[in-house]
C-alpha cells in the first residue's frame, strides 16, 4: 500500500474514517458489553465496574494510545490476579478497595515504564513461558467458570443448601481446589442453569463454525444474550443467578480507592508487581500481534501505548474499576470489522457510556451461566490443546518450558510461574553451550559501506539478550543490504529466531534487505522455521 492510502491519525483521521471506525466500535461494544461484566463478576468486582473500565479504556486512553487498532478494557487474563488480590486483602468491599490501591500504583508504574522506554519489555520473556502463563490463566478461568455454568460458585460458598455446612461451604480459591470441587458441583447442579449454560456454550463454540457471511458478522456474544436472556426467564431461573447492579452510574462514580493495603507490605508489593508486569506483558504482546494484522502494516509506539494504558489503569483504580490492557480478542474483532484508526476504540467507549447512562437496568436480566460460557470460551482459547501441539512442533524443550510454567503457575501464582519458566529456559541454554556472561548482552561486530552492512554475532542470541540485540538493530540505517552472520553463535533460541524474522520483514518493507546467514553448522531442534538452533560443536541431545 502507498503512503497515500494509510489512514491519517489524530483529528484528521477522525474526520476521514469516522464511519468505518464508528461501525467497528459499535460491533466491538456488543462483544465488550457482556464480557466486561463477566470479567468483573469473575474478578469479585461489581459488574458495573467492568463496563466503567472498558468505557475509560475507550473514552480516555484512545487520545493517548500509541497503537492504531487495539481495544482497551478489562481482560480475562487478569481475572486470576484481581480475584486473588481481593481475597488476600480480606474479601468483600474492604478487599476491593485495597485492591484498587494496588491497581493505581501499578498504573503509575506503567506510566513510568513508558517514559523509561520499556515498551520492549515483552521481548525479555521467552515466548514459550509467556504462552504457558496464558494457558495456565485459561485453565484457572475454566476451573472457576465451570461451577458458575452449573449454577454453583464455590469461590463464594455453595448455593445448594445441602452443601452449606462449614466444611463444604468454605470459599475455594486455589486452582487445584476448584478442580477438585468439580464432582460436588456436578452432583448439586442447578438444572435450569445447566440448560442455559450448555445452550450458551454451544453458541460460543458453534457460532464461529457457521460459514454464512452474514452470520460471521454477528458476534457470538450477542447471539448468546439474544438466546440466553429469554430462555432463562422462560425457565424461571433462580434470581441469584442473574447479574445485578447495586447502584446507578452516577451513584457509583466516586473515589473508592484505599491505600491502607500498603500496611500489608508483602501482599501489596506482590499484587502491584503482578498488575504492572503481567498487565504490561499482555498488553504489549497484543499490540505486537495486532500490528501484524494491520492491513497498512503500521508500527505502534509501544512506549506511548504503555503510558496510555498506565494512565487508564490509574484512573480506573481511583473510581473502582479493574486493571485494563490492550485486549487481544476485542482488538482482533476490531481489525476484522474494518476499523481504520484508534478512534474505533473511542467509539466503543462512547457506546458503553451511553449504555451505562440509559440502559443500566438491562443488566438485571443477564444470566450468570451465559457469561460463564463466554469466559469458558476465552479460557479454552488460551489453554487449547493445539497450544501444546504447537509448542511440541517448535521443539521438545519449548514444550518442557511451556508445561513447567503451567504447573508452577497452577501450584503457586503467576509471578512464580513465569519465573520458573524463565529458569527452565536458562537451564536449557546453559546445557546448549550458552555462557552466563552472554545471557544479558548481545555482542555484535558491525561493518558497513555505502550499500552493505555486515554483522557478525560473537555471542549466543537468546531471549534474555534480545533487548540489547534489538537496540543495536534499530540503530542500523534503512535501505541497506544487511548480512547477519550467525556462524559464531553457540545458540539462537526460538524467541530470537521469531523476532529476527519479524525484524527482517519490517526492514524489507522500508526498502532494505536483511538476511540471516551462517546457520549451516547449527542444528535445528525441530523442523519448525522458528525453532532454536544450536551449534553442532556444542553437545546437546537432538530432537
Amino acid at each position: 500500500m502507498t503512503n497515500n492510502n494509510i489512514p491519517k491519525d489524530g483529528i484528521e483521521g477522525l474526520k476521514q474514517n469516522w464511519r468505518a471506525d464508528m461501525l467497528s466500535g459499535f460491533l466491538v461494544f456488543i462483544i465488550a458489553l457482556p464480557l466486561s461484566m463477566g470479567i468483573a463478576q469473575a474478578s469479585d468486582f461489581s459488574p458495573i465496574y467492568g463496563l466503567i473500565t472498558a468505557a475509560i479504556g475507550g473514552l480516555v486512553v484512545s487520545f493517548f494510545a500509541g497503537s492504531h487498532l487495539t481495544i482497551k478494557g478489562p481482560a480475562a487474563g487478569l481475572i486470576v490476579i484481581v480475584a486473588g488480590s481481593v481475597s488476600e486483602f480480606g474479601g468483600g468491599e474492604v478487599g476491593w478497595k485495597l485492591t484498587l490501591g494496588a491497581i493505581v500504583i501499578a498504573g503509575l508504574i506503567q506510566i513510568l515504564f513508558g517514559f523509561l522506554k520499556l515498551g520492549r519489555l515483552a521481548d525479555f520473556f521467552p515466548l514459550s513461558a509467556v504462552h504457558g502463563m496464558l494457558a495456565a490463566i485459561g485453565i484457572i478461568i475454566i476451573s472457576k467458570q465451570f461451577h458458575v455454568l452449573l449454577g454453583q460458585n464455590p469461590v463464594h460458598g455453595w448455593l445448594d443448601p445441602e452443601l452449606a455446612d462449614p466444611a463444604k461451604s468454605k470459599p475455594l480459591v486455589e486452582p487445584f481446589e476448584l478442580i477438585q470441587a468439580i464432582p460436588n458441583t456436578i452432583r448439586s447442579y442447578d438444572h435450569i442453569a445447566l440448560i442455559v449454560g450448555l445452550v450458551s456454550l454451544l453458541i460460543v463454540f458453534g457460532w464461529p463454525m457457521i460459514k454464512n457471511n452474514i452470520a460471521k458478522k454477528i458476534p457470538a456474544p450477542l447471539i448468546v444474550l439474544i438466546v440466553a436472556i429469554p430462555l432463562s426467564k422462560f425457565l424461571a431461573m433462580n434470581p441469584k443467578l442473574f447479574i445485578h447492579f447495586d447502584k446507578s452510574l452516577l451513584d457509583t462514580l466516586s473515589f473508592n480507592v484505599s491505600f491502607k493495603g500498603m500496611a500489608q507490605t508483602t501482599t501489596f508489593i506482590k499484587y502491584v508487581v503482578m498488575f504492572a508486569l503481567v498487565g504490561s506483558l499482555e498488553s504489549l504482546l497484543t499490540v505486537k500481534a495486532i500490528d501484524l494484522r494491520d492491513p497498512w502494516k503500521r508500527k505502534s509506539n509501544p512506549n506511548k501505548d504503555l503510558t496510555a494504558v498506565g494512565l487508564g489503569n490509574t484512573l480506573s483504580g481511583l473510581v473502582g474499576g479493574l486493571p485494563m490492557i490492550s485486549e487481544v480478542a476485542r482488538s482482533s474483532a476490531n481489525v476484522a470489522n474494518g476499523a481504520r484508526t484508534r478512534w474505533s476504540n473511542m467509539f466503543h467507549g462512547v457506546f458503553l457510556l451511553i449504555f451505562l447512562l440509559l440502559d443500566l437496568e438491562f443488566s438485571d436480566i443477564i444470566p450468570k451461566p451465559a457469561l460463564a460460557a463466554m469466559l469458558i470460551g476465552v479460557g479454552v482459547k488460551l489453554a487449547h490443546p493445539r497450544e501444546f501441539g504447537y509448542m511440541l512442533k517448535i521443539g521438545k524443550e519449548q514444550l518442557a518450558i511451556f508445561i513447567a510454567t503451567i504447573l508452577a503457575t497452577l501450584a503457586t501464582d503467576l509471578l512464580i510461574g513465569i519465573g520458573v519458566g524463565i529458569i527452565v529456559k536458562m537451564i536449557f541454554e546453559i546445557i546448549s553451550g550458552v555462557k552466563i556472561k552472554e545471557m544479558f548482552r548481545a555482542k555484535l561486530e558491525i561493518s558497513q559501506d555505502h550499500k552493505n552492512i555486515d554483522i557478525i554475532a560473537h555471542s549466543a542470541l537468546v531471549f534474555s539478550n534480545y533487548i540489547s540485540l534489538y537496540k543495536q538493530l534499530l540503530a542500523l540505517p534503512s535501505g541497506k543490504n544487511v548480512n547477519f552472520m550467525l556462524n559464531k553463535t553457540a545458540m539462537v533460541d526460538h524467541s530470537t529466531m521469531e523476532n529476527l524474522h519479524h525484524f527482517a520483514e519490517d526492514y524489507s518493507r522500508d526498502g532494505g534487505r536483511f538476511l540471516l546467514v551462517g546457520l549451516e553448522n547449527h542444528k535445528q531442534l525441530s523442523n519448525h522455521k522458528y525453532s532454536a538452533r544450536v551449534n553442532k560443536q556444542n553437545k546437546i541431545k537432538s530432537k
